[in-house]
Order: structure tokens, then sequence, then C-alpha cells
């Protein structure tokens, strides 16, 4: 009967495990799906759209990362008052956001639209193709206020379990997105027997629906959660909270500065990729779109990680918090192996779709298959990396990432490079050295314990 028992409540977790994951799962997908086409849309232009789209992609997720941060701090305190069933702060808590949107918004607009022309020359872009990037570059940021809504009014949104809302505006995004890139990229042309529409701007279209879809999916995230009956935050002042904004701010900013040093690091990465040549820029770029796609259950799963943990600190239930962390970590490496082995074998496939070029397939096989060996041990590390944001510990996070960014990758890339004529296979290599370290820390803090606050508190609720 114990038996039986055990396996029910394991059936229980996993569903309540992936009914938060499955709908941010579903929605990286979409955006993956819709990262796709367009570099196969773009693709099609020429290996120098490619690598001028790609070029500056390693900043784009600086700035995305950073204001993801601000809203991990969200995503913490939110979901530990859901669990300890406070609600008025909770809502606090969403009024708070919306200072953070409005704050984060207009200084990322100023900011990257202030230096649009100057990030390619930073990035080291070829000078051919420069004048295409800035311009794609500041398109694409045009839109920054509600992109920052996206982001954090999403997070929100996760943290109170509502994981639909975010997929749907994920979806309203993507469509809006394709259908433009498919009018704005191309010229006017006959498919069968439609003339079909076009405008003919290139990599400017493809960054022009991008920036629609975004805005799109701004509105629609702000409408849901000014009417949602649990984060509304309605009829609750705006002004700076000090009793929410402080622990919001102090989980955050070790996050932030995590974020900005690891994706600064992906910035000096790409940078010593591109001065390897035009081959290389856009294998990697291809590479990177290729395989942000496998890891989509790993950051669906973190999610559902961060929020659960953060509820079970809040509720002080141990007992709960270590079983759905085995749990967690147990459904990763299983979704990590499935998708690290379907990376592996298609490699040469889905590099296929997004070049003509055999050299340039050739080199991103060559470093997908590399990369996909490392996929469930990186999977490990997403998941005790999203628990440790649940419970507010972001600054080990923050130790861990710097010390294998810019003591692994960077350097040790830097010096395959520069004193060993090194090329992007060394440079991928440098990269799993990396992902692999990370695994190693992490799991060693996971198996000690000293990631859950509840090991280190008597007289609370604990079972186990």
């Amino acid at each position: 009967m114990n038996m039986l028992r055990n396996k029910k409540i394991q059936w229980s977790m996993l569903g309540i495990i992936f009914s938060l994951a499955g709908p941010t799962i579903f929605e990286q997908f979409m955006q993956t799906a819709v990262q796709y086409i367009d570099t196969a849309m773009v693709g099609s232009l020429g290996t120098s759209a490619t690598a001028a789209v790609g070029a500056t992609t390693t900043v784009n997720w600086l700035i995305g990362s950073t204001v993801s941060a601000v809203g991990v701090g969200f995503l913490s305190y939110i979901a530990k008052q859901h669990g300890s069933g406070d609600m008025q702060k909770v809502r606090r808590a969403s009024a708070q956001s919306v200072l953070a949107v409005l704050v984060s918004g207009v200084f990322f607009t100023v900011l990257t639209l202030s230096l649009s022309s100057a990030v390619p020359v930073l990035m080291q872009v070829d000078e051919n193709i420069r004048d295409v990037a800035a311009r794609y570059f500041f398109i694409l940021y045009t839109p920054m206020l509600p992109r920052a809504a996206t982001i954090i009014f999403g997070t929100v949104l996760r943290a109170v379990g509502d994981t639909k809302t975010p997929m749907y505006a994920g979806v309203a995004v993507n469509i809006v997105n394709v259908v433009l890139n498919f009018l704005l990229i191309y010229p006017t042309r006959q498919i069968g027997q439609f003339t079909v529409p076009g405008a003919s701007l290139g990599v400017e279209g493809a960054a022009i629906a991008s920036a629609v879809g975004f805005t799109v999916g701004g509105i629609i995230i702000t409408a849901v959660l000014w009417n949602h009956p649990l984060v509304s935050p309605k009829k609750i002042s705006k002004k700076p909270d000090k009793e929410i904004l402080a622990p919001c701010l102090k989980v955050a900013f070790p996050n932030m500065l995590q974020r900005f040093g690891t994706c600064l690091g992906y910035v000096a990465f790409a940078s010593m990729i591109n001065s390897l040549g035009e081959v290389a820029t856009a294998a990697h770029t291809i590479a990177n779109t290729v395989e942000s796609a496998f890891y989509i259950p790993g950051y669906g799963m973190q999610t559902a990680a961060a929020t659960l943990a953060g509820n079970a600190l809040g509720a002080k239930d141990n007992k709960k918090m270590k079983e759905f962390a085995g749990m967690t970590v147990f459904s990763e490496v299983v979704l990590m192996i499935i998708s690290g082995g379907l990376l592996f074998v298609f490699a040469p496939f889905m590099m296929d779709i997004f070049s003509d070029s055999l050299e340039v397939i050739s080199l991103g096989s060559v470093v997908l298959r590399m990369v996909a060996v490392s996929e469930p041990f990186y999977g490990v590390s997403i998941i005790i990396e999203g628990m440790m944001q649940g419970v507010g510990r972001t600054v080990k996070p923050f130790v861990y990432n710097i010390i294998g960014m810019w003591g692994i990758r960077i350097l040790g890339t830097f010096i395959f490079i520069q004193f060993f004529l090194g090329g992007l296979i060394s440079a991928w290599g440098c990269m799993i050295a990396h992902n692999m370290f990370l695994f190693i820390l992490y799991f060693i803090h996971w198996v000690s314990g000293r990631w859950n606050p509840l090991n280190q508190k008597k007289g609370m609720k604990n079972t186990a």
C-alpha cells in the first residue's frame, strides 16, 4: 500500500511540475520556431545577411537577460508570498513591477538607440555589413518598453502559477512576426497563381516584423495583468515601496550582475568568433539558433523549479521542497538526454535548413555534436539554479557563472585563438568546459543541501 501511495504522490508531483513547465516549454518552442524561420528567411538572402543579423545577437541577450534579472527578483518574492497566502503583498509586488517596467524600458530604449551605430563596431563586425547590422539593431530595440513588459509581467504571472497567459502572448508575437516577415523581407512575387505583395526590405524588414511582434505581445500581457484576479495592480500605489522593492532587489541585483557578467562574456566570445571571418560567424550564429531549440526543456523546467521552490519556502514545507527538487532534477535529466541525442543525430540536417554553404554546414554540425554530449549535465545546472532563484539564493550562482564564463570560456578561447590559431571548434570546446564546470559546482551545492533555506531554520514544518 505504501508503495502504491508513493507512486501516486510521484505522479501527482510530475503533474504539477509539467502543468507549470508545459506552457512555458511550448512558449519557448514557439519563440525558437520563429527564430528558426527568421534565420531561414534571412539566410535565403545570403551569408552576409545572416552574419549581419547574428553579429549583434549576444548584445540582445545582454539586454534581455538584464531585464529578466529584475523579473527574477519579483518571481522569488511573489512565489514566496503566494505560498504563504499573503495575496495583498502579491498585488503590491505586482504594482511595483509596473514601476520596474517603466524604469527599465525607458532606460534601455535610450541606451540602445543611442549606441546602435557603435554596437557593430564594438562587436568587430565586418565593415561591409556594419551599416545593415546597425539599422537592424536600432529597429529591433525601438519597442523596448513593451519588450520589458513582456519579460517582467510574464514573470509575475508565472510566479502565481499562470504560465498560460505568457504562452498565449508569445504565440501572438510569433504569428505577427512570421506574417510580417513574409510580407516585408521579400519583394512582390508570384507563388503559384497568387501574387504575394512584398516590401523588399531584407534584413530591415525582419527587424520591423520582430519590433511589431514585440509591441503586440507587450500590449496583450499588460492588459491581462491589469485585469488578473490574483495579481492585478489596479488601485494600488505605483510609488516606490521599500518594503516590497528591498527583498526583490536583494534577489535581483546578484542575478543582474550574473546575467550582465555572463552576457558580457557572450559578447566578448562572439566578438572573438566574429574576428575569425564570415564563415565562422555564420556557422556560430546558425549553430546557436539550432542549439537553442534543444535547451527548451531545460529552461521551461527552470521556471517550474523556481516557482515551486518559492511556494514551498512560503509555506515552510521542507518535505515538499525536497520532493519537488528531486523529481524536477530527475525529469530534467531524462528530457535533456532525449534532447541531446536528437541534436547529435540531426545536427547536419538542422544546419542544412539554414544555409546553402557546405563549409558553414560542416563546421556547424561538428560544434553542435560536441555540445550535444554535454546537454544533460548543463540541464542539471539550469534546474538547480532555478530552485536557488526561487528561494532567493542568487549570490552563489553569480560567483559560479562569472568564474566559469571569464576564467574558462573567455580566457580559454582567447588563448586558443591568439596563441594556437584555433577556430570555432576550439572556442566551442571552451564553452563546453564552462558548462561542465557549472554542473560540478551546482551538483555539489545541491547534494550538500546548502541551497535550501529550510534546512538551516528550526521550527519549520519538516516531516522529511
